[in-house]
C-alpha cells in the first residue's frame, strides 16, 4: 500500500525560542518537508518612522537605537550622517575616529550575541555562556561613554556626546567577587577606556578560537549548516541582500570599502567573502568579521591615543554650551534649555545616509522642510530585505532547516517592523 502524503499548515511562531522576536511563519509543509513559508510581520510594528516624525531631530536618536537594538550605535550612525548631510555640517576627526572605533565594538557586540543565539537555536549550549564573557566587557564601554549599557545616544550631529572617559568603572567586592577574583576582573580597568580596550584586543583573538573550537569542526555543527540555506550570488542580489549574508555568497560589496564614511578609508582591514553560499559559510564569514573589528579597534585606540583634540563640533546650532558656561552665564543656560526641547532647524534638502551595519546596509533617507523636525524619515532595514526572501530560500528544506536559516539571518525585529 503506498504510504499516505500528509499536508500540514504550521504555525512558526510568534512565541517560538528561534523566531529571533515577532516574526509568525505560516509553513505549508508535506510531512516534513517545506512546500512554502509565509512570513508574517507588523506583530511589533513601533511606528519608529511616524514617531521620527513628530518630534524634532536631536529628539529621534535614542528611536534608533530601538531598532536593530543589538547594533545600537550604527543605526545612531546612519540617523546622524543623515542630518549632518543637510546641516553641511561634518564631525571633527577625534570625533570621526570614535564613531569608526564604536561601530566595530557594536559589531563585535553583534556578532557574539548572533554567534550564540544562534548557536543555541542549533543545539549547542556552552557558546551562548562564553560569547556573553567577552559581550559583558564591551557593554561596560557603552555604559563609560552613555551611562547605558544598551541604548547610548551617544552619536550627535556634530559629533559624539563626550570624549572617552579616563577611568573604567571597576568592580566591587561582593557575595560573588572577592579577593583573587576582584583584583583579575579589575585588572584591566586601572588605567583609561583606551588602556582597557588595549587589554581586551590583545585578548580576544583568543576568545573567538574558542568559540572556533567548539563550532568550527564539530560534526553535529556541519550536520546542520553545511549545504543548508544556498544563496547563490545572483539571488542574494535580485533580494537586495546585504552583509554577511551578500559576502557568505562571495560578492565582495562592504561600505566600509565601495563608500568609506567616517574613517574607514585609514584603516587596514580585509573583507571576508563565503564560497558556498550556504550557512556555514555565513557562520564562517561572521566570525572573520570579529577578528578584522578587532583590528579596526586597534587602530583606532593607537590613533586616539596620539591625537587629542574636541569631540563636538564648536558650532551652537547643534553643540551645547558646557556645564561650566551655563553656570556662569544665563544666556548659555536659555540656549541649552531651548536646543533639547525645541531642536534646531534643519535646512529643506532630501538626503540618504547609509552605514555597514553588522546584519547589512542600514539607510536613512530623511526629507526636510526646513522645519526643526523631519518632514519624512524612512528606514532601510537589512533584516525586512533578507527576511522576504525566506520562501525562496528554505523551500524543499526540512523543518529544523528552517531554524538554521532564520538564524543566519541574524534577524532583530525592532528593524524588520520598525
Amino acid at each position: 500500500m503506498a504510504q499516505e502524503i500528509r499536508n500540514y499548515t504550521m504555525n512558526f511562531g510568534p512565541q517560538h525560542p528561534a523566531a529571533h522576536g515577532v516574526l509568525r511563519l505560516v509553513l505549508e509543509m508535506d510531512g516534513e518537508t517545506i512546500v512554502r513559508a509565509d512570513p508574517h510581520v507588523g506583530l511589533l510594528h513601533r511606528g519608529t518612522e511616524k514617531l521620527a516624525e513628530s518630534k524634532p531631530f536631536n529628539q529621534s536618536i535614542g528611536y534608533m537605537d530601538r531598532l536593530d537594538y543589538v547594533s545600537m550605535m550604527c543605526n545612531e550612525h546612519a540617523y546622524v550622517r543623515a542630518i549632518e548631510n543637510l546641516m553641511g555640517i561634518e564631525a571633527p576627526e577625534r570625533a570621526q575616529y570614535i564613531r569608526t572605533m564604536f561601530d566595530e565594538i557594536t559589531r563585535i557586540l553583534n556578532h557574539l550575541m548572533w554567534i550564540g543565539s544562534n548557536a543555541l537555536d542549533l543545539g549547542a549550549m556552552a557558546v551562548f555562556l562564553y560569547a556573553f564573557r567577552e559581550r559583558e566587557e564591551l557593554m561596560d564601554c557603552y555604559e563609560a561613554v552613555s551611562g547605558a549599557r544598551m541604548h547610548a545616544t551617544y552619536y550627535r550631529p556634530g559629533g559624539v556626546y563626550r570624549d572617552l572617559p579616563a577611568q573604567m568603572p571597576q568592580y566591587r567586592e561582593s557575595p560573588w567577587h572577592k579577593g583573587k577574583d576582584l583584583k583579575r576582573l579589575n585588572s584591566w580597568r586601572e588605567g583609561s577606556m583606551l588602556d582597557f580596550l588595549d587589554a581586551f584586543t590583545a585578548d580576544f583573538p583568543s576568545k573567538v578560537d574558542e568559540y572556533e573550537e567548539l563550532l568550527t569542526n564539530n560534526r553535529i555543527w556541519k550536520q546542520r549548516t553545511v549545504g543548508i540555506g544556498v544563496v547563490s550570488p545572483e539571488l542574494a542580489q535580485q533580494w537586495g541582500m546585504t552583509g554577511a549574508m551578500l559576502r557568505g555568497s562571495g560578492v565582495a560589496w562592504d561600505l566600509r570599502k565601495k563608500q568609506p564614511y567616517a574613517k574607514y578609508a585609514e584603516m587596514d582591514f580585509d573583507i571576508p567573502l563565503g564560497v558556498n553560499g550556504d550557512c556555514y559559510d555565513r557562520y564562517l564569514v561572521r566570525v572573520e568579521e570579529m577578528r578584522q573589528s578587532n583590528r579596526i579597534i586597534q587602530q583606532c585606540v593607537k590613533w586616539l591615543r596620539a591625537n587629542p583634540g574636541p569631540v563636538m563640533l564648536k558650532n551652537f546650532k547643534v553643540a551645547p554650551p558646557s556645564r561650566v558656561e551655563m553656570k556662569d552665564d544665563m544666556e548659555a543656560l536659555i540656549h541649552h534649555f531651548k536646543l533639547f526641547t525645541e531642536g534646531y532647524g534643519v535646512p529643506a534638502g532630501e538626503t540618504y545616509a547609509a552605514v555597514e551595519a553588522p546584519k547589512g546596509e542600514f539607510g536613512c533617507y530623511l526629507v526636510s522642510d526646513g522645519a526643526n523636525k523631519p518632514f519624512r524619515v524612512h528606514l532601510r532595514a537589512p533584516g525586512f530585505a533578507h527576511l522576504s526572501s525566506i520562501d525562496t530560500v528554505v523551500k524543499g528544506h526540512m523543518l529544523a532547516d528552517v531554524v538554521a536559516m532564520i538564524g543566519t539571518y541574524d534577524l532583530v525585529f525592532g528593524e524588520v517592523d520598525r
